[in-house]
C-alpha cells in the first residue's frame, strides 16, 4: 500500500482541516503521512489568537484539532519557520504535496493621512495583543483616552470594539493574557464607535455576534432604528437570508430598551473615514457622512477592514492571497483557508474549502516519493512536537484552574520552549 508524505505549513483551523480530509481520505489504495509545521511552540493558529477570550465555545473545535493530531498518521514540527529554518523548494522535494495554510496576518490598510500617528492600530496587531501571541506582546495601545473608533463593518470589528468596550472585570475569567487584562483596567475608554463605510444591509457581521450584544451585563449597545429601517428598504423584498438575519438582529438592538451603563459602543453606518488628524498622536477622524463631513474626537483608532497574506518567497500574490487555481498553485504546492480564498467565513468554511483541495491533491498523486522528510533539514533544531505541546498545553490549564481560567497563556516565546522541555 503506497504511502504519501504531504506536508502542511501552519497548524491553524485550515491546516488541521486539511490533516483531517487527508485522514478522512485514506483507503487500500493510499495512505498518508502527514507532518505539520507551525512557526510558533504553539498550534491552533486563530482559535489561540485571533478568536475573542469572551467566546469560548468557538475554541472547543480546538479538541477536534487534538483528535487529528493524535490519529497516528501526523507529527507537529513547532517552532519551525518556513523561509528561515527550512525552505519551500527543499520541502517540495521532500514531500509529495505542500500545502500552504498560513492564513493572512497583515492588516489591509485605510489609505487615508494620518495612518502613522501613534493611537492608530490594525486590528491584526490588536487582536493578537490581547490574545498572548508571543510576536505582539510590546504592541502599544494608548488606553487612556474617552473614546475609542473601530472602522470595520464585520466580526472582527464587533469583537475589538467589545473588547474595549466591556467592563474589563468580565475579562477575569476568560484567557485574555494578564498584561492585556491589566492594561484594559486602567483604561480611560468609555465610548466606543464602530463605523462602517456603507449602510447596515451590507455589513458583514454575523447574526450570532449581534444577538449577542444586548445581553452585555455593562455596556450600552445603540443602533439607530432609522439606520435600520433605511436598510431593509434598500434591502428589497427578499433579501438574502444572511442580510435578513442581520437586519432583524440589529432590528431588535436599535429597539432594545436603552439601559444607563457609563459603558457605551455605537454603531455608525455610512461614515467613510477621510483622515486621522493629531499632534503627534491621534486625536480626532474625519468622516464623509450623507450629511456632509464629521468629525469625531478620539484617541485611538483600530481599522478592522480585512486581512492579506504575508508573502513568501518563491510563491506569487494577487490581491492579498496566494495565486491559485482552486487551490493549486504550482507543481506539488497547494493552498488552503484564507491564504487561498482571503479573509472570509468562519472557522468551519475552512473544513469544506480544505476538503476540495484534498480532493485535487489526491487525483494528483501518482507515485510517492522516497527521499526523506523535514527531519534531513532541520538538523538540531528546537522542535515543540505533539508531545511537548501536550506538555505546554497541560501546564497552561493547569495555571488558569485556580483562577476560574481556562488557562493562563503564555506569552513569551523562551517560556514556552521551556514549558515544552527545552
Amino acid at each position: 500500500m503506497p504511502t504519501f508524505k504531504v506536508a502542511i505549513v501552519g497548524a491553524g483551523p485550515a491546516g488541521y482541516f486539511a490533516a483531517q480530509a487527508l485522514q478522512n481520505a485514506q483507503s487500500d489504495d493510499k495512505t498518508f503521512a502527514i507532518d505539520m509545521i507551525e512557526r510558533l511552540p504553539t498550534p491552533w493558529g486563530l482559535v489561540r489568537s485571533g478568536v475573542a477570550p469572551d467566546h469560548p465555545k468557538i475554541k472547543t473545535v480546538s479538541k477536534v484539532f487534538e483528535k487529528i493530531a493524535t490519529a497516528g498518521n501526523f507529527r507537529l514540527f513547532g517552532n519551525v519557520e518556513l523561509g528561515t529554518d527550512v525552505q519551500l523548494s527543499d520541502l517540495q522535494k521532500k514531500y509529495d504535496a505542500v500545502i500552504i495554510a498560513t492564513g493572512t496576518s497583515l492588516g489591509r490598510k485605510l489609505g487615508i493621512p494620518g495612518e502613522e500617528l501613534k493611537g492608530y492600530l490594525s486590528a491584526a496587531d490588536f487582536v493578537p495583543w490581547y490574545n498572548a501571541h508571543p510576536d505582539y506582546t510590546d504592541v502599544d495601545v494608548p488606553l487612556d483616552t474617552d473614546t475609542a473608533i473601530v472602522i470595520g463593518a464585520g466580526n472582527v470589528a464587533m469583537d475589538v470594539a467589545r473588547m474595549l468596550a466591556l467592563d474589563p472585570t468580565e475579562l477575569d475569567p476568560t484567557d485574555t493574557a494578564n498584561y492585556a487584562i491589566a492594561a484594559f483596567k486602567k483604561s480611560g475608554i468609555r465610548k466606543v464607535y464602530i463605523c462602517a463605510r456603507r449602510g447596515a444591509e451590507h455589513a458583514a457581521f454575523t447574526s450570532p455576534e449581534l444577538r449577542d450584544l444586548p445581553k452585555l451585563e455593562h455596556t450600552n449597545v445603540i443602533i439607530s432604528k432609522s439606520d435600520i429601517d433605511a436598510a431593509i428598504t434598500a434591502a428589497g423584498d427578499a433579501p438574502e437570508k444572511d442580510v435578513k438575519n442581520n437586519l432583524d438582529a440589529m432590528l431588535a438592538i436599535a429597539e432594545h430598551e436603552k439601559t444607563s451603563h457609563v459603558r457605551t459602543m455605537e454603531f455608525l453606518f455610512h461614515h467613510v473615514p477621510t483622515e486621522i488628524k493629531g499632534a503627534g498622536q491621534v486625536q480626532e477622524v474625519v468622516f464623509k457622512t450623507p450629511t456632509g463631513e464629521k468629525v469625531i474626537k478620539c484617541g485611538l483608532v483600530i481599522s478592522a477592514i480585512g486581512y492579506e497574506a504575508q508573502p513568501m518567497t518563491g510563491i506569487a500574490y494577487e490581491k492579498g492571497k496566494v495565486l491559485n487555481t482552486d487551490g493549486r498553485v504550482k507543481d506539488n504546492l497547494y493552498v488552503v483557508g484564507w491564504a487561498k480564498r482571503g479573509p472570509s467565513g468562519v472557522i468551519g468554511t475552512n473544513k469544506s474549502d480544505a476538503a476540495g483541495v484534498i480532493e485535487l491533491i489526491i487525483s494528483n498523486l501518482t507515485t510517492p516519493k522516497n527521499s526523506g522528510d523535514i527531519n534531513d533539514l532541520i538538523g538540531a533544531h528546537k522542535v515543540i512536537t505533539q508531545t511537548h505541546w501536550e506538555v505546554i498545553n497541560a501546564a497552561e490549564v493547569a495555571s488558569g484552574e485556580p483562577l476560574g481560567k481556562p488557562r493562563v497563556k503564555v506569552a513569551d516565546k523562551e517560556e514556552l520552549l521551556r514549558l515544552g522541555g527545552f
